[in-house]
């Protein structure tokens, strides 16, 4: 730092302690750039590493409309580049366009997961060039702490090669509810389970000590997202009601309060709006009891609270248009929205980039610039302690070599092995390499290396046959990445693996994103294997014997639909005569 720098910018200098630098650069800013702090938006990336001039899918401005004009820093990044070193070119640029402005604040880019299989630009993103590892679901399915933990210490590498210095994950909510379309990123039914990896994961992604080599984790969805009526969600209307037939509420805290305890740094409330508990019948985001009386009192939580995207105002995702999520105060406007979140305790709006609305409701005396400066005062506490002031870039250069190494893609394709789980077997398991093979949903390379493909079930010694678990079409792009409805699968699937299995002893393996109603598979197939997240060549490994089926079920696999029904959301492990009970699994 040079000595103008000292002079024009004293909260540059990094001798002195991070509470006088927050409060030396809070004294500097301007309403409007205490405003800008409290959006955090997604952000594009530009083709080739270049800024972005914005993305009409999902509404989103250039970077500089963001970064200069709006002074916002805080942004979650949509898609994926081919390279690592595209990423990571383009993250420079976004700072050196930050460093340009008045007070140089850097910017803080999150992301939601970049290391799975699935592709929902609502929960998560596809791998590109990340290492590539099970869901969480399928982390859960270890059982492996430490697994989880080396898991987030690689995505920590990862991510801070290209600039990603907050995840918006871990994903603590129990699956308590089997039609939920949010589950996939959960670790699943059990709350100890799921605070013992949940704990893990944050450790892994944050490190020994939260400092300059960290990634912040945003916990979600704080108190507890899985409780959800009919197992709708509420990134929509009809899916905006969270159930506690059980009176179970308590339950749903447990996993949180193992994240406390090893220092997760941020939490997200959920969209949900609680039904006939002691809380007022608002989205969580609005919800003082929640927020104030539970998390931050209750619990002692003086961290960032970003509330899930899109509370304050209408936007159009994918061509269709969404009201806001503003559940239970659907009656007030934009700005008193607003007011309430913050009245709630809440840091930051998700997904809004309405600046002008929060320093009018200042100018205009409802909102106190003194309750600005709380939150503003957070936001830049955690700039300070992961470094961005004294080094807001990254080594472009190296980042191809770090994002995707063979050594972090090794990992992840054991973890995919680790993962894959075997509900039942008549002994055709593990099948002999050489051996004829039919196969659906399994490329021909991949299978010619464990043996002979051929073209018809008639002709094979074994078939095996992928499937996706079941899920109603929705009427939107957007509700279809959200895979909800009946767990059954549809008549013609169970007669085609039927035919199959009566030709050739058959095992299906199914992406068991939910847990599907199995029965009618198991009563047709030789062999029933759940996966979360496996590539062809992990599943075929463990198939053929080449590694042992150490899986385990995250979740019970109910008997039927009747069964789901009958349950209380709230309520773990809770249909009756499950088919399979969490932590199932056999070996081979």
């Amino acid at each position: 730092m040079t000595m103008a720098d000292a002079t024009a910018r004293p909260w540059l200098d990094a001798s002195l302690p991070v509470d006088e630098r927050v409060e030396l650069l809070l004294a500097a800013m301007t309403l409007e750039e205490k405003a800008g702090l409290f959006f955090h938006t997604m952000i594009a990336m530009g083709e080739d590493g270049q800024l972005s001039e914005g993305s009409d899918a999902f509404g989103i401005p250039s970077n500089r409309h963001h970064v200069v004009d709006l002074h916002m820093s805080h942004f979650n990044l949509l898609g994926a580049a081919p390279t690592a070193g595209a990423m990571a070119g383009w993250y420079n640029r976004l700072q050196e366009l930050a460093a340009s402005t008045r007070l140089g604040i850097p910017v803080t880019i999150s992301t939601d997961p970049r290391h799975s299989f699935s592709e929902n630009p609502g929960a998560s993103i596809l791998s590109g060039p990340f290492s590539q590892w099970p869901e969480p679901l399928g982390l859960a399915a270890t059982q492996d702490a430490e697994l989880v933990e080396r898991f987030g210490d690689i995505a920590r590498q990862e991510y801070t090669a290209v600039g990603i210095r907050v995840a918006l994950h871990p994903q603590v909510d129990l699956a308590t509810e089997s039609r939920w379309a949010r589950q996939l990123q959960t670790f699943g039914e059990d709350a100890d389970l799921s605070g013992e990896l949940g704990a893990a994961y944050v450790r892994g992604f944050q490190g020994a000590e939260f400092g300059h080599g960290s990634v912040s984790t945003m916990t979600k969805h704080f108190p507890g997202g899985g409780p959800q009526k009919d197992g709708e969600d509420p990134h929509f209307d009809y899916g905006r009601e969270q159930v506690y037939p059980g009176d179970n509420f308590e339950h749903h805290l447990k996993p949180f309060e193992a994240i406390f305890a090893v220092g997760g740094r941020q939490i997200m409330p959920y969209y949900g709006m609680p039904v006939g508990t002691e809380y007022e019948e608002v989205g969580f985001g609005f919800n003082k009891g929640v927020l104030t009386g539970l998390l931050r009192e209750r619990f002692g939580f003086d961290g960032i609270v970003c509330t899930d995207w899109g509370l304050v105002t209408d936007h159009p995702i994918m061509g269709t248009d969404f009201a806001a999520r503003a559940w239970g105060v659907e009656h007030l406007t934009p700005a008193e929205r607003m007011t309430k979140i913050l009245d709630a305790g809440a840091d930051q709006f998700g997904g809004e980039q309405e600046t002008q609305l929060l320093i009018e409701l200042v100018r205009s005396g409802a909102v106190t610039e003194e309750r600005l400066d709380v939150s503003a005062r957070r936001l830049l506490r955690e700039k300070f302690d992961l470094g961005l002031f004294e080094n807001p870039y990254v080594d472009a250069a190296s980042a191809d070599a770090v994002v995707g190494s063979a050594e972090f893609r090794a990992a992840g394709d054991a973890a995919q092995r680790a993962s894959v789980t075997v509900l039942s077997n008549d002994g055709t398991l593990p099948f002999a390499r050489g051996v004829r093979l039919y196969v659906e949903g399994v490329p021909v390379d991949v299978a010619s290396q464990y043996g002979t493909v051929v073209d018809t079930p008639a002709d094979a010694d074994i078939a095996i046959l992928r499937l996706q678990a079941p899920y109603e079409q929705r009427a939107s792009m957007f509700e279809n990445f959200f895979h909800a409805g009946s767990l059954d699968f549809p008549d013609d699937v169970l007669a085609h693996v039927a035919e199959v299995s009566a030709a050739v002893p058959t095992v299906v393996d199914v992406f068991l994103d939910r847990p599907a109603i199995l029965a009618p598979l198991v009563e047709s197939a030789a062999a029933v294997v759940a996966n979360w997240g496996s590539s062809a060549a992990a599943l075929l490994d463990v198939l053929s014997g080449a590694h042992p089926a150490t899986g385990r079920l995250p979740f019970d696999v109910p008997r039927s639909m009747a069964a789901v029904e009958a349950s209380r959301p709230d309520v773990p492990f809770d249909t009756a005569d499950p088919l399979f009970r969490f932590g199932h699994g056999l070996s081979l």
